[in-house]
């Protein structure tokens, strides 16, 4: 150490007179130095103030600039010694050597530039300042075809400058996508796959940059699918395979890069994974059956990539997807369900595995998980069910198979996604009147709907329970469920429902409550009397907000609630013929005459 401070001061000297041979003489002595104690020599050279100097020493002609560039480099491993860097001025000589036709003075001064950048606001900034990005992606672009091993030592370290550059910076990963960045990587990729170390350090760029939407189209105008199924298919080390799947997930996101994938064949990969390793108890082979497995089901998210792997039910893919569900494993059930509900988003498919005998699969495995199930399988099992349901012609056929009583097992799950996706199944179910009936008359069910009603901090799950509710009585038009509903405490629920700021739910709502006071208007009458139905109608008549079917559906209700004395009587009391009389010039034809008609009806009974 004290050798080094020798070697400071005289550099001071050195670095003025510009003699060539005694300053590599003290540059090569300052990279010995920080070869054996980087820290402590960054130190020193820190507190020297030398720094400064080097600024001056970064020019073109000098054969001692590539060492000035490497020594900055290696101060600039430390975090300490990157503010400083940007504070003596470095980063404006360093650009400007970015332009140099020498390798070594090129490759040093990427990796000076590149670590002064890691994890370094100022650094960046610094670079952004001088245009430093640019003009390392124009190299890029020039060098790309060249495959000596010393471009592509030199590719690398660009490339590595580039990720600190822009590493979770949203603006300049937005800045390097605009400068087309991403065709030039996607390039590098498939020109230098045999160099594993450039390869990586492409993948983890496009790691960093796939996160950004802005991303995705210009990913999408490439060849990258094809060049990581390529490179997927070479990989045997389950780290380097782990790496793709890191840029594969983001890209997936993209409906145009999931049918290229498809195509690419990037399924077939996956399909040989999940075969590989379904029997393991390794820790990465299970991390890894999971990533591909969720992959999968991603790539069916598309429209065109789903319906390209259904191939009319008769694909491999979908029928290897099919043999998940049977399986003991958890991941693949929950992998196999979710695939089913993805391959459910049209008629035609849920028809043709409707009739193939998927529901049956669908609820034994249900079966497996009522008692202290597994609850993400549980979800994936309902969602496929319910999706399943859409179509008309499937109603009946699963209702037949059972599906109610299997569903209705879960009642008693305590976790809101099971109870969201089970509430959706059976609201899709209940279009029959039969069956409407039959579970409306169900205590256990309706008391359980009753009380998730109020379930104040699951809104999906409070909406759909309304919804079903609102559903058995429309459905049904029945006598006996209205009673059960109204002796479950349901009412007060579907006059809240009525307020609803979605008019399908508002809709939906005020149909019900004009059944109930048709059919059963003295049991209801204390609870509509209590839930301030009338206020609410009145409210929902003023409002100009209301949608027309609303104002309908508000004054078909107040007819039929003139049959009770006391819900009458409110009404005279709140002058609802002033805001009915206005509404007989309404727009809306429906509106208008069913105001002329409510307004017989109110004048009739005043």
């Amino acid at each position: 150490m004290d050798n080094l401070s020798d070697t400071l001061k005289k550099l001071k000297i050195t670095a003025v007179d510009r003699t060539e041979d005694s300053l590599e003489g003290c540059l090569d002595c300052l990279l010995q130095a920080l070869a054996q104690n980087n820290m402590e020599t960054s130190e020193k050279i820190q507190g020297s103030g030398i720094l400064q100097l080097f600024a001056s020493l970064l020019i073109p002609q000098s054969s001692c600039t590539a060492k000035v560039a490497n020594i900055i480099a290696e101060v600039a491993k430390n975090e300490f010694m990157r503010i400083p860097c940007v504070d003596a001025g470095l980063i404006s000589p360093l650009v400007q050597l970015l332009n140099s036709k020498d390798q070594e003075v090129l490759l040093q001064t990427g990796r000076a530039l590149g670590n002064i950048c890691y994890d370094s606001h100022e650094g960046r900034s610094a670079v952004d300042q001088a245009g430093g990005a640019q003009i390392v992606i124009d190299h890029l672009r020039s060098l790309c075809s060249i495959t000596d091993p010393a471009n592509e030592k030199l590719l690398t370290v660009f490339c590595g400058m580039l990720m600190n550059y822009s590493n979770e910076n949203d603006s300049l990963q937005a800045q390097l996508i605009n400068m087309g960045v991403i065709p030039t990587l996607v390039k590098l990729l498939g020109i230098h796959c045999q160099n594993a170390a450039l390869t990586e350090m492409c993948l983890v760029a496009f790691g960093n940059l796939a996160e950004l939407e802005s991303s995705k189209e210009q990913f999408a105008s490439t060849n990258i699918a094809e060049e990581l199924v390529k490179l997927f298919k070479k990989q045997i080390e389950h780290d380097k395979r782990e790496m793709i799947f890191e840029v594969l997930a983001p890209l997936a996101e993209n409906d145009a890069i999931k049918l290229q994938l498809v195509e690419a064949g990037l399924v077939e990969c996956l399909l040989e994974i999940v075969q590989q390793k379904v029997d393991s108890d390794k820790e990465d082979d299970i991390a890894e059956l999971k990533t591909a497995s969720d992959l999968m089901v991603l790539l069916l998210l598309g429209d065109e990539s789903m319906q390209k792997l259904f191939e009319g039910g008769k694909g491999n893919v979908f029928q290897r997807v099919l043999s998940w569900i049977p399986s003991n494993n958890h991941q693949l059930q929950l992998a196999g369900a979710l695939a089913i509900a993805n391959f459910a988003r049209n008629d035609g498919n849920c028809i043709h595995m409707v009739d193939n005998g998927i529901v049956e699969k669908l609820m034994d495995l249900l079966d497996r998980h009522v008692e202290d199930g597994n609850v993400t399988v549980q979800h994936a099992a309902l969602s496929a069910l319910r999706n399943l349901a859409i179509p008309v012609v499937n109603k009946a056929k699963m209702l037949s198979a059972g599906v109610t009583e299997a569903v209705l097992k879960f009642l008693k799950s305590e976790m809101p996604p099971v109870q969201f996706k089970l509430l959706g199944t059976l609201r899709m179910l209940i279009d029959a009147q039969e069956a409407a009936e039959q579970l409306g008359k169900n205590v256990k069910l309706v008391e359980r709907l009753v009380e998730w009603c109020e379930a104040k901090d699951h809104a999906g799950v409070m909406g759909e329970s309304n919804r079903l509710l609102s559903a058995l009585i429309r459905h049904s038009k029945s006598k006996d469920v209205i009673k059960t509903i109204v002796q479950s405490g349901g009412v007060k629920h579907l006059v809240t429902m009525a307020t609803s700021e979605h008019v399908i739910m508002q809709n939906e709502a005020l149909v019900a409550l004009a059944l109930i006071a048709a059919l059963e208007l003295g049991t209801a009458e204390k609870d509509l009397e209590s839930a301030k139905l009338v206020q609410i109608l009145h409210r929902l008549l003023e409002d100009e907000r209301s949608a027309p079917e609303i104002k309908y559906n508000s004054m078909v209700l107040i007819c039929a609630l003139m049959g009770s004395e006391s819900l009458h009587k409110e009404v005279q009391d709140l002058a609802f013929l002033d805001v009915v009389s206005k509404l007989r010039s309404h727009e809306n034809k429906s509106v208008a005459q069913q105001a002329s008609l409510t307004e017989q009806r109110l004048t009739v009974d005043s």
